[in-house]
């Protein structure tokens, strides 16, 4: 790593990114680094195509940027100063006059509940000098908490355009919606994607940290809906509080009946509203939400789940009780909330094991996710995930090596299942375990980690072009 020390994010950054879900940042390599960088790109996408997940090893320069003290600094305070770097890495090439269509970016070609806390993040990265006219990523503010799209098409003027000197990054949210922008001058225009994930659960802030109460950005795009609670929640949340807003904010009997009833409300950031203000009423709104979570729309039992993740430990009893919920989707947002009060849930690991026998895959994704983050018992906790890496289901096996990486040291059992799973005939299985072997960081783990990668050595020099020789 780079010797330098991180430039950790101020706390007005903290709050632009927890509201916005994006911030615009800039390194401060020479022109020649990027001129040589560009070098680099055009050679390789014109003679072998897109590296894709070798993107690091194929242009080693790169590394340069990830060990930059402004991205480690953006880096650490918004997932932690043990952040894991994804195995997952796509260089975007866009020379097209036409704007690419809003979405939310898959994990890895895989569904899963999206988390309104950032354990994940992206850096979008452009090498090159990137005006407006020659399409750069566009954002829409503060819509990293929509499952829905909730801007028209009309709705493109509040866009956030990732443009700039070479060098310029976005650091995202993980669950924002982007898309490109048109390219009418079309030259090249790379943007190299990289992801990276928490691996550790807040206990205190990470970024410079100087306030501990929450207050609002002092610039707020004027697109972006109000949601006090839900934003103080996860500025709570970073800063190591579970469970903070629980109970601050009672209500009558009258007030909680609304906003049962907005829970329904067509409008996403409506309904998302009412689930937080529920967690903030205290024990009646508890009660509505666990009564929520069982509700015939989905939509509904979504928006149930993420109030009670906010609801403290009060809510562990009723969750784990929706576990035996006949519905698969219920079941797999009350596991979602049980994942977010992490160690509090613990008295829920024998059941989440229980749901590893039989259970549809979409419930046992959300399992070995909801294991490693809730983290104890240890040996409990252990056991569900060496099961999960032999599952026959691929996500699961993928994210059980996820999982594994944030339990660290302790899964130092499970290391000979590991060692296994680096034949398994999925990337990112393969790619997970490896990453687990890592931050367990036992001899043994050391051992076989050393040893697969010597196997699998790359050659950044080999093309087909140049097989062997100089």
């Amino acid at each position: 790593m780079n010797q330098q020390s991180p430039l950790l994010l101020t706390d007005e950054q903290m709050r632009t990114f927890i509201t916005n879900g994006f911030l615009i940042l800039k390194t401060d390599f020479s022109d020649a680094f990027h001129e040589q960088l560009m070098a680099q790109l055009n050679l390789v996408y014109e003679n072998e195509g897109n590296p894709g997940n070798n993107l690091l090893p194929r242009i080693r320069e790169l590394q340069k940027v990830f060990d930059h003290p402004v991205i480690t600094g953006a880096l650490t305070s918004v997932l932690g100063e043990d952040y894991m770097l994804h195995a997952h890495r796509h260089g975007h090439y866009n020379a097209s006059p036409v704007a690419g269509g809003w979405h939310k970016d898959s994990y890895w070609g895989y569904g899963r509940m999206r988390n309104h806390h950032p354990w994940w993040a992206m850096i979008m990265y452009f090498p090159q000098d990137t005006p407006v006219e020659l399409g750069p990523t566009g954002v829409m503010p503060g819509t990293q908490n929509y499952e829905t799209r909730t801007f028209a098409k009309d709705d493109n003027a509040e866009e956030a355009v990732a443009s700039g000197k070479a060098g310029t990054f976005a650091l995202i949210h993980y669950d924002i919606w982007h898309r490109s922008t048109p390219n009418v001058l079309g030259q090249h225009r790379y943007m190299l994607k990289f992801e990276f994930m928490r691996t550790k659960a807040p206990v205190s802030p990470s970024w410079n940290n100087q306030e501990t109460a929450w207050q609002k950005p002092a610039s707020i795009s004027p697109s972006i809906i109000e949601h006090d609670v839900l934003l103080e929640e996860t500025w709570n949340w970073m800063s190591g509080r579970i469970g903070s807003v629980a109970g601050t904010k009672p209500a009558s009997a009258e007030q909680v009946n609304g906003l049962v009833q907005a829970l329904e409300d067509v409008s996403e950031p409506v309904a998302l509203n009412a689930a937080y203000d529920l967690a903030a009423a205290g024990s009646p709104g508890l009660e509505a939400l666990l009564q929520a979570i069982r509700h015939e729309s989905v939509k509904v039992s979504r928006l149930a789940g993420y109030g009670l993740s906010a609801s403290g430990e009060a809510a562990v009893p009723g969750l784990i009780a929706a576990l035996s919920d006949a519905r698969p989707e219920t079941v797999v947002h009350a596991v979602f909330a049980l994942s977010e009060l992490r160690g509090l849930a613990a008295e829920a690991v024998p059941a989440l094991n229980g749901l590893l026998d039989g259970a549809a895959p979409v419930v046992r994704r959300a399992v070995v996710e909801a294991l490693g983050t809730i983290g104890v018992p240890v040996d409990g906790v252990l056991a569900g995930l060496g099961r999960c890496l032999q599952d026959e289901d691929v996500q699961v096996r993928f994210m059980a090596g996820l999982s594994l990486s944030r339990i660290g040291a302790a899964a130092a059992p499970v290391v000979p299942q590991l060692v296994q799973s680096l034949d398994d005939e999925n990337r990112y299985v393969r790619a997970h375990s490896l990453e687990a072997l890592r931050y367990i960081g036992t001899e043994e783990a050391k051992e076989a980690l050393i040893e697969d990668l010597l196997r699998s050595r790359w050659c950044w020099t080999t093309t087909k072009e140049s097989t062997f020789y100089p």
